[in-house]
């Protein structure tokens, strides 16, 4: 007899044990992701062996954890072969019944931590909570804050009334020379900021940030690097947009060349984010800020065309979407830099980077060159401080050699 379970899946066996009830839902929740028909089978066939051994086991569906399947798949690799996606398929439907609300949430077990770790996790929650930083930002601040902890008071009790000018200079001097200079500058202002920090919750009074040494950088600071006018017409040019990705890429690239968005911010835009009304665009910035800017009518017409015919059926509400199972927003910032990089090499174009940001530079550059402000670039750019915004007018030597007067007499 057989049992059907989806229209696409059907079993030898009546469906048995705690998740038997869950099983349709469950396979319409993989199907809705865009796995094929082999996948969803595999899956769906392998939820419901687990079920039955969870009913030999007498084990209830509120009891129900991860560690029931790490168990489960020792007990099928002692009776058939085990498959590399065998862990992945169950680890979904443990992620499905928690999100459906059928088993609880996973019990963290209780971990003693140190007196560092939770003055460091109350710090990163602040950068995270009230600061509103990237997630990138706070990844890059908190292991030097913890260091430093660390290194002043060891294993011991953390009192921070106790920290002074001398404690933060020798701490920079002791870790400094073994960073790159970028580290070393990424060290300094991640620990200006935790002083502060410090300062705001009243722990220490005196301004502790101002004690922080410079680290010295004597080589001239490099040139923002980005993509040409030419470069970015020539790849646009080179995409298939008679693909589905194709569609997906393109307006993804026109996005970044035309309004200079970060990764984060293209990644991260929701479907809400455009008022096709009234063509504009929400953005949300790396510091957690909304920016409302306008949507040209390329970029638009770029994104409908992608969205009415390229984007897969997904519950996501993200604009755009993975184009393989499970059909899902990006995972984060550097999956659109494999886009751009894909992008570039199938055009052929030696461009200065592989990444994503070249465009936001080469945006600012192009508008630079043809009289806009710094007030309007940052205002494009989305930068809250003039000062970011500096640094496209950094001058290019090699570029003003082609301007410059020949010698008056010849060359000596």
């Amino acid at each position: 007899m057989k049992y059907t379970i989806h229209d696409q899946v059907v079993l030898s066996r009546e469906p048995e044990g705690p998740l038997a009830a869950h099983l349709s839902s469950f396979a319409n929740a993989i199907c809705a992701q865009g796995y094929n028909v082999w996948s969803l089978k595999r899956k769906v066939r392998i939820a419901a062996c687990f079920s039955r051994w969870l009913k030999q086991r007498g084990v209830g569906v509120r009891d129900i954890c991860f560690d029931h399947a790490t168990r489960y798949l020792r007990y099928r690799a002692r009776h058939f072969r085990p498959r590399n996606d065998d862990r992945a398929a169950l680890r979904q439907l443990i992620d499905f019944l928690r999100g459906e609300g059928v088993i609880p949430p996973e019990q963290m077990a209780a971990i003693r931590i140190s007196a560092v770790e939770r003055c460091v996790q109350e710090y990163e929650a602040y950068l995270r909570d009230i600061q509103a930083l990237a997630r990138a930002t706070i990844i890059n601040y908190v292991p030097f804050v913890r260091e430093f902890l660390k290194h002043r008071f060891g294993n011991g009790r953390v009192t921070l009334s106790k920290l002074g000018a001398a404690d933060v200079v020798r701490f920079v001097q002791v870790l400094a020379p073994r960073l790159h200079l970028k580290q070393a500058k990424l060290m300094t202002t991640a620990l200006r900021s935790f002083l502060r920090y410090m300062r705001y919750r009243g722990d220490i009074t005196l301004d502790l940030a101002a004690a922080v040494p410079v680290v010295a950088n004597w080589s001239r600071p490099s040139i923002p690097r980005g993509i040409s006018a030419d470069q970015t017409r020539k790849l646009l040019a080179s995409i298939d947009r008679r693909t589905a990705v194709g569609r997906r890429d393109y307006a993804i690239l026109l996005m970044l060349a035309r309004l200079g968005l970060r990764s984060s911010e293209v990644v991260f835009l929701e479907l809400d984010d455009i008022d096709w009304d009234a063509g504009q665009l929400s953005v949300r910035t790396k510091g957690g800020q909304r920016i409302e800017l306008p949507l040209p009518a390329d970029v638009g017409k770029a994104v409908a065309a992608y969205l009415q015919h390229g984007r897969p059926k997904s519950a996501s509400r993200r604009v755009f979407l993975r184009a393989r199972a499970g059909i899902t927003g990006f995972r984060g910032p550097s999956s659109l830099g494999c886009v751009v990089r894909r992008a570039l090499q199938r055009a052929g174009i030696d461009a200065p980077t592989t990444g994503a940001h070249q465009f936001r530079y080469g945006l600012a550059t192009q508008m630079l060159s043809h009289g806009a402000s710094l007030t309007e670039i940052g205002e494009v750019l989305g930068h809250r401080h003039p000062q970011t915004t500096m640094i496209y007018t950094r001058v290019d030597i090699k570029a003003l050699r082609a301007l410059a007067l020949p010698w008056p007499g010849g060359v000596r």
